[in-house]
């Protein structure tokens, strides 16, 4: 059983930057392949970015490509999504997902607000 807990959500401007957090419990955090993904009112959820459970292999959606990284610290038990250059349609709750063969667990999401 993996435990997600996100933060560093919130109200940014245009052009800003903020850090994304999600702080796994369970001793087995580094087994599992991690992910972002996110939700805007009236869609569905979508793919942000992923990284695999060493950290050596990244792959984002094409929308954040050049603006957002993801990375993870398996000594501190925590994956995190550096997002800058914010733009308006990254509005969204973001959701922390971690994935290991039939394991799929999710956190229970941030939210990010970028103003224009």
């Amino acid at each position: 059983q993996v435990q997600l807990v996100e933060s560093g959500g919130g109200l940014v401007q245009a052009g800003g930057s903020l850090r994304l957090s999600c702080a796994a419990s369970g001793r087995t955090f580094s087994r599992y392949g991690m992910g972002w993904f996110r939700q805007a009112p009236g869609n569905e959820r979508e793919f942000v970015a992923s990284i695999s459970s060493s950290g050596a292999s990244t792959t984002y959606a094409d929308s954040v490509k050049g603006r957002f990284t993801i990375s993870r610290d398996n000594a501190k038990n925590t994956l995190y999504l550096q997002m800058n250059s914010l733009l308006p349609e990254d509005t969204a709750v973001y959701y922390c997902n971690a994935q290991r063969r039939a394991d799929d667990y999710w956190g229970q999401g941030t939210q990010v607000t970028v103003s224009s």
